[in-house]
């Protein structure tokens, strides 16, 4: 039985009506932090297998409209498929022997220079104990400049991508399975739109924003790590090609990608050449970094993310935290996910957004408000023209030209025919 309504005399004294007693907003803060810790210590528990699974989801999303295309000039839908898995696993396996073959490589290069590492070090110790430095923090120091504890870092990053072959039998049929279903998904965010057009909304901008990133990061990565292998080979470094790899790897992190990318030939060139080897190879990566991704690449994509400084920053050392060296490079696609599913989806929680992005205004409106500057400049522009030249009395200008059947006409325009069939009664 339904709840006697409230009669007019139960209201309060000043006619509002009582509100509904929620949860204290402070109670509510408390217990959202407490559900963030919680999952983010379950996504750290299982990090083993969320990074390979994200990696694969990337892969797909960035290889899938090869189907779309296909699908459009005609092909049958098992033939997409089996290209788009070609695809995926082309990708994984050149990923993975360029990878190893580094590796390879820094094994069995890196050791022929310990000898000179270890005289360096006798020299920087004896050049600290003339400055005063203590005996015990002098052994200490050299006995963290080791050559084998260098090797390991430099093959960190290398060996934590090529770590996905501990799960390779998972991430190929993940691969396979993802693969396949990828040409169904439009039809299942068809039966989605009718009653949450909000969440393809946010879907679709985070796959596009995924593909642009991945699009922008791969090409200019490419012509970065083709540059910086020419320029080391010309310059004698020793595994070249290892480093321009390291470099096309780095690319991916934001930030700091090209410093983790020009420490390790730096060292080397300075094993190699000394000083002057070192200073060499750190101007030329600052200038090839500068050149292409300060000067060439914006002017391509312009802000194909959206993301403000700060928060990739912020985002990439906590997905190196919470996902290891994996989530450093897959930082920015985890973070338009997040950003998809807790902010784009909530219409309610569009104000974050402005803090998020890297612009105040989004691009619908900082293209909008472009468009009226644009016109606004045009009719000053139509303006100065015309009381530069004006026009003779009897020439009528502008709209009214217009309305009077064109320039010159004296009198108003004669009414189509009815017979023309171009013509609504």
């Amino acid at each position: 039985m339904p709840p006697p309504a409230r009669s007019p005399d139960d209201l309060p004294s000043n006619g509002s009506r009582p509100r509904d007693r929620g949860l204290p907003r402070a109670l509510v803060v408390l217990l959202g932090a407490a559900a963030v810790v919680v999952v983010v210590a379950g996504i750290k528990a299982i990090a083993w297998l969320i990074a390979p699974a994200f990696m694969a989801l990337i892969i797909v999303i960035a290889v899938s409209p090869v189907q779309g295309w296909l699908k459009r000039k005609g092909w049958p839908a098992w033939a997409t498929t089996l290209v788009l898995v070609v695809l995926v696993y082309a990708v994984l396996i050149v990923l993975a022997l360029g990878i190893v073959a580094s590796i390879a490589r820094l094994a069995t290069e890196v050791p022929k220079y310990a000898s000179k590492a270890d005289g360096m070090v006798a020299s920087l110790t004896g050049a600290l104990a003339k400055a005063g430095v203590g005996p015990d923090q002098l052994k200490q120091a050299a006995s963290s400049l080791d050559i084998g504890k260098l090797a390991g870092l430099l093959g960190a990053l290398l060996d934590s991508v090529a770590g996905l072959a501990s799960s390779l039998v998972f991430l190929l049929a993940l691969l396979l399975f993802l693969t396949v279903e990828a040409g169904g998904v439009r039809h299942r965010l068809a039966s989605i739109a009718a009653d949450r057009p909000d969440v393809i909304g946010a879907l679709g901008h985070f796959a596009w924003g995924t593909r642009q990133y991945l699009l922008v990061t791969t090409v200019f990565g490419f012509i970065v790590a083709v540059l910086d292998s020419i320029a080391l080979a010309l310059m004698g470094i020793p595994l070249a090609v290892t480093w321009g790899l390291l470099a096309f790897i780095t690319n991916y992190i934001p930030n700091v990608g090209f410093v983790i990318g020009v420490i390790p030939p730096a060292l080397l060139g300075l094993l190699v050449g000394g000083p002057q080897l070192a200073i060499a190879v750190v101007v030329v990566y600052c200038a090839l970094n500068f050149v292409v991704q300060s000067l060439i690449q914006p002017r391509f994509i312009g802000d194909a993310v959206g993301l403000s400084i700060t928060v990739t920053f912020v985002a990439l050392f906590f997905w190196a935290w919470l996902l290891g060296p994996l989530g450093a490079i897959l930082a920015i696609p985890l973070t338009l996910l997040v950003k998809a599913m807790l902010v784009d989806i909530d219409p309610k929680a569009r104000w974050a957004d402005a803090w998020l992005r890297s612009t105040p205004k989004e691009a619908e409106e900082a293209a909008a408000d472009e468009a009226a500057k644009a016109a606004r400049k045009a009719e000053k522009k139509a303006a100065r023209k015309a009381h530069r030249h004006p026009q003779p009395a009897g020439v009528a200008s502008g709209t009214d030209g217009d309305a009077a059947g064109g320039p010159g006409a004296a009198g108003p325009p004669e009414p189509p025919a009815r017979s023309d069939p171009r013509v609504t009664p």
